[in-house]
């Protein structure tokens, strides 16, 4: 019996067909089946993080063209005790290690675009540089913090308390200051997108989304289909933001409290529970899909029209260096969506 040769382009048809039929006996298609990979990332100055677990990568185009990668471990500020894993309790120390993380890999990146002379007073003093570094890091995690608490919670609250003087009607006082407070976190959005260099990191921002898409999609991680990938996540910060905003007015419509110092103590108390509330829906969401999920999701997708660009190419390649260095997108896809390692060499995928 005479056996029959193949050609390398036959052999990469039977490998598609035999990966087309595997899905189909599934009962998935490529085009909308999602699974869940567990990174996440964020854009930083002409770079991306993306961590997986407890180790995250920060790639960073540096001035001179090349991409510097660099692979670090962060097991967050209570490391892996039960309690800080518990519902509700985990957001509030997600929030803090995204904040602490955030800041982090932000000036690891900006330390490539210091003056030289900077940088060279910089690097004479990395003796004590590590803990003066945190020291920093720390004081702008509680600056940015009480900005935040500042311009999103206290300044809606004195806005309404001011026509509070005017209205009488304690409902619609309440509805008033969430309102205020919608509109003062979309109007900062909008504001900061017209800086230049925050219009390039929300291009970094939509390259770390649509890199992420690619591979929960089912695709392999290449410039081309990370191109086709949405900019928009589920898991998106940008979305808990929204959230955090969303659930403070239901949950301060409800505290009525006449004395207004105590009503200051109770939003600020309650500023932890409403970042674990947010926390878990959108941990929820991100790992469901159905109708109920999409609308709940719709707003901020919606806003990350604002926070998300469409990236180049270059950018792009830095994102895909930063999820290839802690995370094995080949071994993923093939547990996940039965491709086989032939696939991988098919650009037309």
């Amino acid at each position: 019996m005479q056996r029959k040769l193949y050609t390398d382009a036959e052999r990469k048809d039977a490998t598609k067909a035999t990966n087309t039929r595997w899905i189909e006996e599934k009962g998935m298609t490529k085009k909308r089946q999602t699974q869940y990979s567990g990174i996440g990332g964020q854009a930083v100055l002409e770079g991306v993080m993306m961590k997986n677990k407890s180790k995250y990568a920060v790639a960073v185009r540096k001035p001179d063209g090349d991409i510097d990668v660099q692979v670090e471990e962060y097991k967050g500020v209570c490391g892996e005790k039960s309690f800080a894993k518990l519902p509700l309790i985990r957001g509030i120390f997600a929030f803090i290690d995204s904040l602490i993380l955030g800041m982090r890999v932000t000036m690891h990146s900006a330390s490539f675009y210091e003056d030289e002379e900077e940088a060279v007073q910089e690097t004479s003093k990395k003796t004590s540089g590590n803990k003066s570094d945190d020291i920093v890091m720390g004081i702008t995690v509680v600056f940015s913090v009480i900005l935040a608490v500042g311009l999103f919670m206290l300044l809606p609250f004195w806005l309404s308390d001011l026509l509070g003087k005017y209205i009488r009607n304690a409902s619609l006082i309440a509805i008033l200051e969430g309102l205020f407070r919608i509109v003062i976190f979309v109007g900062y959005i909008v504001a900061i997108s017209l800086m230049k260099d925050i219009r390039r990191l929300y291009m970094y921002h939509g390259a770390e989304h649509k890199c992420i898409n690619c591979i929960e999609r089912g695709r392999p991680l290449n410039v081309k289909n990370v191109i086709r990938s949405s900019r928009q996540h589920k898991r998106c910060g940008t979305s808990f933001l929204l959230f955090v905003v969303l659930v403070s007015v239901i949950v301060f419509f409800f505290i009525r409290v006449d004395n207004m110092a105590l009503k200051l103590i109770l939003r600020l108390l309650l500023v932890p529970v409403i970042a674990g509330i947010s926390y878990e829906i959108i941990r929820f969401a991100g790992r469901s899909d159905n109708i109920v999920i999409r609308m709940i999701s719709a707003p901020g997708m919606w806003m990350q029209r604002l926070t998300t660009k469409e990236p180049d190419e270059d950018m792009i390649k830095v994102a895909i260096c930063s999820v290839e260095a802690v995370f094995d997108w080949k071994a993923y896809l093939i547990e996940n969506f039965g491709y086989e390692n032939e696939t991988f060499e098919d650009e037309d995928l």
